[in-house]
């Protein structure tokens, strides 16, 4: 059973969050907070798995949230929701260690598939977001191609299929599906992709894909 916590100052948002997620069997909403404050406390006291995190809140806002809470020993996994697809709040959450990032409007079931896929440890990006963050991070300018495409050219062939899946914001389970491929075998992919590349974590990843002219 997954343990949530709704954090969102609009209380329509946590309503409708509510009804999304609440009827799940697998998923245990526990706490909702309508600031970084009291998510703090809710959170201390409730010890949940995952939090949906909103970033523009009164008193104290969710990237201030995000990075108390990461600071701590076993903190829980932060899934930011955003009404922006392309808001540099979005990118410094990205910095301090959000576990996904997702659009207020993603469907009910991409919803629920997401919150899954973060408890499990992997890290979730709406495309949407992925696509506007990638431009925000690189300023709008035109490919950085020759260095991408060298950088790129250190990855076996399945290594850079599996590169473009994930600047594709596809989920590990979707492109084990696309590339039929076992979760594991893609996990170990992402592994290796991440140490030739020199990259951290997914965007950086999407970001040399996109560089290199591969979307």
């Amino acid at each position: 059973m997954t343990r949530l916590v709704i954090v969102d100052d609009d209380p329509m948002v946590r309503t409708g969050l509510r009804l999304i997620l609440g009827g799940e069997p697998d998923l245990d909403l526990v706490g909702e907070a309508e600031d970084g404050r009291r998510a703090m406390e809710v959170i201390r006291a409730l010890r949940p798995d995952v939090v949906l995190m909103d970033i523009r809140m009164p008193n104290q806002d969710g990237l201030i949230t995000t990075e108390l809470l990461l600071a701590q020993p076993d903190p829980p996994r932060v899934l930011v929701l955003t009404t922006f697809d392309a808001d540099d709040m979005v990118l410094r959450a990205l910095r301090l260690g959000a576990d996904g990032f997702l659009l207020k409007d993603t469907p009910p079931p991409k919803m629920i598939e997401a919150v899954r896929t973060v408890a499990k440890g992997e890290p979730v990006l709406s495309p949407s977001v992925t696509r506007q963050v990638i431009t925000a991070a690189t300023g709008g300018r035109g490919p950085r191609r020759p260095q991408a495409q060298r950088e790129l050219a250190r990855l076996t062939e399945r290594e850079r299929e599996v590169a473009i899946e994930v600047a594709r914001g596809s989920s590990n389970a979707e492109i084990a599906e696309c590339l039929h491929m076992s979760v594991a075998t893609v996990k170990a992919n992402i592994t290796r992709v991440f140490a030739k590349l020199g990259t951290d974590n997914r965007v950086q990843v999407a970001m040399k894909v996109r560089d290199a002219g591969l979307l």
